[in-house]
């Protein structure tokens, strides 16, 4: 088997093209999701949430906010099992339809004044779509990359996929301000909304297009010839992925869970919450603080492949503790300087919030799907990094708000934040470096040093030897 050393990358052309597939997909995944986030405080309380129907008032309380992320564990169990039995470009096609048509949909809903209460309930089930597709998005678009991509620099190829996380918050928000820039009040909230929505459908097209174009993964095909050939030689049939990564990798769904608490929570304090500080703390205006924003994910879009890249040379942990560090350190000085109510601070917190944030961001595609076994690769990323979401990223505005409701202060949001960077400094801190591991290898139970895991003699995912490792390990 070889190793990343000398393992011949794919031609330029066609790693640039997967790279793409997956950028755009993810781009449109995020676009979608953010856009329902940005809608529903513009217009959606007043067009489906009218406060005169207590019922509906209740609906928006749990809509607004936690129903796509309830959604994305499911989506990342479901999507992971058929990933690694079917392959990762199949499922990303069907997520992308998922998500793009849900999205189109919400642009052609009725709204309360016409249907009644049935519209809401129509606006969360289309939500729940959006939050399931995504929680299979993200572990096939950023295995689609890393088991295509050249080994010494798959680092940097991965974590493209995550640059989608930025350019769709640019883009949404970007639509969004050209068309109440252009439109009256009253034009926007008549029909001006739905084009954002609408336009989803043009991005389905052009990302589906860029996908279908693209190859399956060569590392899974190989993986998933051996298995049928051991099972028409009668082997033991192949567990369930789900099942094989509970079994095997355990270790490592725990390890992928805590390096997500830190890097999901300092996400949505810093772009999510900070709106709502900075307008109620200070005297900058919402449109102000969202600018703020806009400028800083462009810098974030900007340094996550450099972190990448980074951490081809010196390693996915030492990165990633850096950016842990960072975020625990940054959080007294990220809430002094949006204190002084001025906008120049206040983009200098958000932005190096967002560097620190992307080292952690950057190298994780590639961290994680270097920890599992090819055959439930997409099962174990995707359920490390959707199942700590629910934890993570959905509550994290939530309990900053309530914090600074209860203390009127935002010393304890600052500490939320350092705690979180505590937990993933020791998630990070015991797993093992995977950067020089060969995603080929993983999958035949090979451990750094050239040695063999535990229960080499066993049946593994693909029917091979199996590759279960104490932490962090594959």
């Amino acid at each position: 088997m070889s190793s990343p050393a000398t393992a011949s990358p794919p031609p330029p052309a066609q790693l640039k093209r997967i790279v793409a597939a997956s950028l755009i997909g993810t781009t449109v995944e995020w676009y979608d999701f953010f856009l329902y986030g940005s809608a529903a405080a513009l217009v959606f309380n007043k067009l489906f949430f009218p406060g005169s129907d207590p019922l509906v008032g209740t609906l928006l309380a749990f809509l607004t906010y936690a129903v796509g992320f309830a959604a994305r564990p499911i989506g990342a169990l479901v999507f992971g099992h058929y990933g690694d039995r079917l392959g990762r470009k199949k499922l990303l096609v069907v997520s992308l339809l998922l998500m793009g048509g849900a999205t189109f949909a919400i642009g052609l809903l009725p709204t309360h004044a016409t249907v009644g209460t049935a519209a809401p309930v129509l606006l969360t089930a289309l939500r729940l779509v959006q939050g399931f597709a995504l929680g299979g998005e993200w572990g096939g678009a950023v295995l689609l990359v890393s088991e295509h991509g050249d080994a010494r620099r798959r680092g940097f190829w991965a974590s493209w996929p995550q640059t989608g996380a930025p350019a769709g918050q640019l883009l949404a928000t970007g639509v969004l301000s050209v068309m109440t820039a252009v439109l009256s009040d009253a034009a926007f909230v008549s029909w001006g909304w739905r084009v954002p929505f609408l336009l989803s459908g043009v991005l389905v097209v052009v990302g589906l297009w860029v996908r279908l174009s693209v190859d399956e993964s060569p590392v899974f095909q190989a993986a998933l010839a051996r298995a049928e050939a051991r099972r028409a030689e009668g082997a033991a049939v192949e567990k369930m992925p789900l099942v094989a990564v509970l079994r095997h990798h355990w270790r490592d769904v725990l390890i992928a869970m805590g390096a997500r608490m830190a890097e999901n929570i300092s996400y949505y304090v810093i772009t999510a919450f900070v709106l709502v500080y900075a307008t109620s703390h200070t005297a900058l205006s919402q449109q102000t603080a969202l600018n703020a924003v806009l400028l800083a994910s462009a810098l974030h879009f900007a340094v996550i492949p450099a972190w990448g890249a980074l951490s081809d040379r010196i390693g996915r942990r030492p990165v990633y503790l850096l950016g842990a560090v960072g975020v625990g350190v940054w959080a007294f000085p990220f809430f002094a300087l949006v204190d002084s109510g001025r906008f120049g601070p206040l983009l200098l917190a958000v932005s190096v919030g967002l560097v620190f944030h992307g080292a952690m961001y950057a190298p994780q595609a590639a961290f994680f799907a270097e920890m599992f076994a090819t055959r439930m690769r997409y099962s174990g990323a995707s359920i490390g990094a959707q199942f700590s979401s629910v934890a993570a990223g959905a509550p994290a505005p939530l309990i900053a708000t309530a914090l600074l409701a209860d203390y009127d202060s935002p010393t304890p949001i600052a500490l939320y934040v350092i705690a979180a960077a505590l937990l993933t400094l020791v998630a990070v801190g015991v797993a093992r470096e995977t950067r020089s591991r060969d995603l080929a290898d993983v999958d035949g139970g090979a451990v750094p040093g050239g040695g063999r895991s535990a229960d080499a003699g066993t049946a593994g995912p693909d029917g091979g030897a199996s590759s279960a490792v104490p932490s962090g390990g594959a």
